[in-house]
């Protein structure tokens, strides 16, 4: 069985994912779908990456192009644009910090019972 992710939480990783991934290599969003899928995110949906791709787009993040496809029609690819890059790594550094806090605090043991408050001095 497959982990569920919060959707929430894909939410607020979604675009540094996407970013990376065309960053690595020139992607119409299926095939980003189907990256991710294929990364462990099962349950992700052409419906959540779609809207993101053109948020990204939007923003100047990634620019689009469109290719002659035999097996249908036209796709259009996605990369990164230097604003796209940047914001990678600026999110990537922000994740990677909360990740590590996050994994600190998680990674404890948790305590059969809560303790008593703290007495105020």
């Amino acid at each position: 069985m497959s982990p569920t992710h919060d959707p929430q939480l894909l939410k607020g990783v979604l675009s540094p994912l996407l970013l990376r991934l065309l960053a690595e290599r020139e992607s119409y969003g299926y095939e980003l779908v189907q990256r991710l899928r294929a990364a462990g995110l099962s349950g992700i949906s052409d419906g959540t990456v779609y809207p993101a791709l053109s948020r990204l787009e939007r923003e100047g993040r990634i620019s689009s192009r469109l290719v002659a496809s035999r097996s249908g029609p036209a796709r259009k690819y996605y990369q990164p644009t230097a604003s796209g890059y940047t914001a990678l790594a600026e999110a990537t550094a922000d994740w990677l910090a909360l990740a590590a806090t996050v994994n600190g605090v998680l990674s404890q043991p948790v305590p059969p019972m809560p303790a008593p408050p703290a007495e105020e001095t």
